[in-house]
């Protein structure tokens, strides 16, 4: 069992303005981009399929819920993506490692731009609204990655799971999946509402670099 700094993350007064600042700033984001989300919704369904892609995710204290993110693969992706590690043993055992593919061929072209954008997550400031997750925070996973985490799996319960977080200022995509599982804990262990403010200023340049971004 591991044991973990939690007293700050049971302290109700940060967690308050925490969710507090979550409710304000997802909300302001949301009215001040609602024109991009119109447009990059349009674009998406110009193919045929639909605008969004919605997904179950592991969010606090284990508990599913639905995340929201722009389609930006082809409408039969899931099924594309069985064929193609099938057929490649490289891809394949590099899905395994990172549950990513640099050369992901179920992207479509606009695709690629909202997502080296990161205009793709955009959809995810609902899912902030909601409760589902914060503005910052470990990323957030699916049922079978939870396995990956090992024991480190209790810090990423403690936390609601983030739309932006280390992972995202550090190199993201270029990064290995345990230097992320690492990355989420240390972020559990020195959490604090600074931390999060410190974060928050940091994605914006970081989404513009484009470092680590396919």
């Amino acid at each position: 069992m591991i044991k973990h700094n939690t007293k700050r993350l049971k302290l109700s007064l940060p967690r308050l303005i925490k969710r507090g600042i979550d409710v304000a700033l997802a909300g302001t984001a949301l009215l001040l981009l609602s024109p991009v989300l119109a447009i990059v919704a349009w674009v998406a369904r110009r193919d045929g399929g639909p605008a969004f892609f919605v997904q179950k995710r592991v969010g606090q204290a284990g508990r599913l819920f639905l995340c929201y993110k722009f389609r930006s693969m082809h409408t039969e992706a899931d099924a594309f993506l069985a064929r193609y590690l099938k057929e490649n043993a490289q891809a394949a055992e590099e899905w395994k490692q990172n549950r990513k593919l640099k050369n992901d061929v179920r992207i479509t072209k606009f695709g690629h731009f909202i997502r080296r954008a990161s205009l793709d997550e955009l959809p995810q400031l609902l899912n902030v609204l909601k409760g589902d997750m914060s503005l910052v925070g470990p990323r957030p996973i699916t049922l079978d990655e939870v396995e990956k985490y090992d024991d480190d799996i209790a810090y990423y319960y403690s936390v609601r799971p983030g739309l932006t977080g280390p992972w995202q200022i550090s190199g993201r995509n270029n990064l290995s999946y345990a230097e992320r599982v690492d990355m989420d804990g240390r972020y559990v262990r020195n959490w604090s509402l600074w931390r999060d403010m410190a974060i928050v200023c940091k994605t914006i340049p970081a989404v513009l670099k484009r470092e680590g971004a396919y």
